[in-house]
């Protein structure tokens, strides 16, 4: 081969003034050019065609040389040589001397080291021809290239290895995972040294790669990453088109299926137990239980419910962000005395679905939460949240005034002992029986003093006396009438001498320290001195007392009403006095002489009849009641009512209702008689009809009455 290139790169042919003419096509290159002005032996004149020296190709050199001698590139020769030693060749350039010597004499150039074409692919070379006495050029300086020819000594390598991928899990068939690419430091623009081809050595059935392209997808469906998660695929790839004797590489492909939520979370067992003290705090963690779900990160994310029903309304669940875990909490406290065992059903559920495996199921379990309630020793409970006492002040000491109980209501039903829970000397005023719990008297107590004490009692279980528990406790002192009423205002007044009966002169008053339940009342009377003068008298306005000129009160009689003032409610009246003896149409006088005749109950006609009261029965009236039955029964009851006035009055059958206690007190329905009309029965409305009772009613003086 070396000999071919040789032959192909240089070739001489000798011509009389010939050329030296390349075995390829290409662009001739001579060592000299045309020598103008140089006196050549055996040249032609100047006119003449100028003979080249020599002309080759580029030369080329195998890379990797390994053999024993040094490799022959080529010949470097002139047209001037005559082979008898008067021509001398040099080389200068790239690798002179270092990697390519030349022999001055025959101009054999070798390679005397071993090339790489991956470190440099050619080189770049002068040659000149000297005469050997005068060491002048011969021709001129001419440049040449060695190229290093290219063999397959570099395997394909992956410079971005070891790769890393990652595919969800469930992913379909030929889904995407990665692309790897392989470099061969060949010349690829010679053969095939530098074709590469892709191929897995490890990692099928469940991947697979272009032989082209390098681009790896999946090869399975259905790829769980709860089965696997991890996968390490081993790719090659191998120059010569992977033919045989082709150079090979080698990479790894660590791939990672990714999670989707494609697992439901479930509870390992259907049951949890779970104790809990009944003295543990409201809001306090008593427990916790947790649902299993495959998946990561998001898609295992539980949310707990706990599902309505019996049971769960005294405890509530909250998710541990870290854990996952379902947190039981107390909302209520707990009391074994009430109840010793809860259950309830506990649901766990995700919170991020994957709409692609809905057909799954439902995501969420349920499973069952037993609480037993720990029963623990606890103090005494009172059976009231505060106590209210009363005593009399000036009560003897040692008189008992109340109790209170406490009840030790654990199971082993300890017996308890009280103590006031002493803070300052008020306590002192008061005992306690240890055993009974019976509060009595200490000191002798002074409402005007102090009117309430409040202290606090304690109680303790005999069994456990650091369990204690404290009740407050409040005793009212209640009033004695110890002390006379006092008047409050000045004892003189004065009263003019036209006064007219009935006229207030003065109000008294009077105050008492004692104080009774229902307030202050006192009654007023005058004195045994002014009782034997009746000009005066006191009336009592709850606490308060009018002094007024009694004198007597003369109610004018009149038979009918004579002052136009005085309507009521009739509407019309007559000035009638009748004819005296003589006019014996108008008025029987034999009426006056026969007190019988009265008895006759004869009616007349003249005159207002007497005061005849019969109890008028009112029909009962329901809410529904024709008015117009009602306006009839009342017309009817008037027309047979014997006391009915023979003159023009104004009659009501105005349907007022039922139900009222005084019934009505329109003068219209009033009986009017010759005599004082009569208020006692205001008396009977109540207290708050007294007072005008008390000014209206007639009066009988007697010193000795209340009033």
């Amino acid at each position: 081969m070396l000999t071919r290139n040789c032959l192909s790169l240089l070739l001489w042919v000798l011509f009389d003034g010939g050329l030296l003419t390349p075995l390829h096509p290409q662009p001739q290159q001579t060592l000299g050019g045309p020598r103008e002005n140089v006196p050549v032996p055996g040249s032609r004149s100047s006119g003449q065609r100028v003979k080249r020296g020599w002309v080759w190709n580029q030369f080329f050199v195998l890379e990797e040389y390994m053999g024993s001698e040094p490799q022959y590139v080529g010949k470097l020769h002139s047209d001037l040589d005559k082979g008898v030693g008067t021509v001398k060749y040099t080389l200068s350039g790239d690798g002179a001397g270092t990697v390519f010597t030349i022999d001055e004499t025959t101009g054999d150039i070798h390679a005397i080291r071993s090339l790489d074409r991956e470190e440099k692919p050619f080189y770049t070379l002068r040659a000149q021809a000297v005469d050997v006495d005068t060491k002048k050029p011969l021709e001129p300086e001419s440049e040449f290239i060695i190229k290093v020819q290219d063999i397959n000594d570099n395997e394909p390598k992956f410079l971005d290895g070891p790769y890393v991928a990652s595919v969800p899990e469930m992913s379909p068939v030929g889904a995407y995972v990665l692309q790897v690419k392989a470099t061969d430091a060949d010349d690829p623009t010679y053969g095939n040294s530098a074709r590469v081809v892709y191929s897995i050595l490890q990692g099928q059935p469940y991947f697979s790669i272009d032989p082209k392209t390098g681009v790896i997808r999946t090869a399975l469906p259905n790829m769980d990453r709860e089965v696997k998660e991890q996968y390490q695929v081993l790719i090659q790839a191998k120059d010569m088109g992977g033919q045989l004797g082709g150079l090979a590489g080698t990479t790894t492909v660590n791939i990672t299926l990714t999670d989707v939520n494609d697992n439901p979370p479930r509870f390992p067992k259907s049951i949890f137990h779970l104790k809990v003290p009944e003295s543990s705090r409201v809001g306090s963690a008593i427990g916790r239980i947790r649902a299993v779900d495959p998946d990561f990160g998001k898609n295992a994310e539980i949310e707990y419910n706990i599902v309505p029903g019996d049971g769960g309304n005294l405890f509530d669940i909250t998710t541990d962000d870290n854990t996952q875990e379902g947190v039981i909490k107390l909302k209520k406290p707990l009391d074994f005395e009430t109840k010793k065992a809860y259950t309830f059903k506990v649901e766990a559920s995700n919170l991020h679905l994957d709409h692609r495996f809905h057909s799954v199921g439902p995501f969420k379990d349920t499973a069952t939460v037993k609480i037993n309630v720990l029963d623990m020793d606890e103090p005494p409970v009172f059976s009231k949240p505060m106590y209210t006492m009363e005593v009399y002040e000036d009560t003897p000491v040692g008189t008992i005034i109340g109790a209170v109980t406490a009840q030790d209501l654990d199971a082993g039903s300890s017996s308890v002992r009280y103590f006031i829970d002493w803070k300052n000397d008020v306590d002192s005023y008061f005992t306690i029986d240890a055993t009974e719990g019976t509060i009595a008297t200490n000191e002798l107590l002074d409402r005007e003093s102090t009117a309430q004490y409040n202290f606090s009692i304690l109680a303790s279980k005999v069994s456990n006396p650091l369990l204690t528990s404290k009740v407050n406790v409040i005793i009212n002192v209640l009033d004695v009438n110890e002390f006379p009423p006092e008047i409050s205002v000045p004892y003189e007044t004065s009263v003019c001498e036209n006064a007219k009966p009935g006229q207030v002169i003065q109000t008294v008053t009077a105050a008492d320290k004692d104080l009774s339940p229902a307030g202050q009342r006192f009654s007023f009377r005058l004195s045994a001195e002014a009782s034997n003068k009746p000009n005066f008298t006191v009336h009592d306005y709850r606490i308060i007392v009018v002094l007024y000129v009694a004198l007597r009160r003369q109610k004018k009689k009149d038979t009918l009403m004579t002052s136009k003032e005085d309507i009521r409610d009739n509407v019309i009246h007559y000035d009638d006095e009748g004819g005296g003896e003589e006019d014996t149409q108008a008025f029987d006088i034999g009426a006056l002489r026969n007190p019988k005749v009265i008895e006759d109950n004869k009616m007349r006609r003249d005159i207002k009849p007497e005061t005849l009261r019969f109890p008028r029965q009112r029909p009962p009236v329901e809410d529904n009641t024709d008015i117009r039955d009602f306006i009839n029964q009342r017309l009817q009851e008037n027309d047979v009512d014997p006391t009915a006035p023979p003159y023009d009055s104004l009659a009501t059958y105005a349907y007022e209702g039922n139900g009222s206690v005084a019934e009505s007190l329109s003068s219209i329905d009033s009986i009017t008689t010759e005599a004082d009309q009569d208020y006692d029965y205001l008396s009977d409305w109540g207290p708050r009809f007294k007072i005008l009772a008390d000014m209206f009613g007639e009066e009988s003086y007697n010193p000795d009455k209340v009033t």
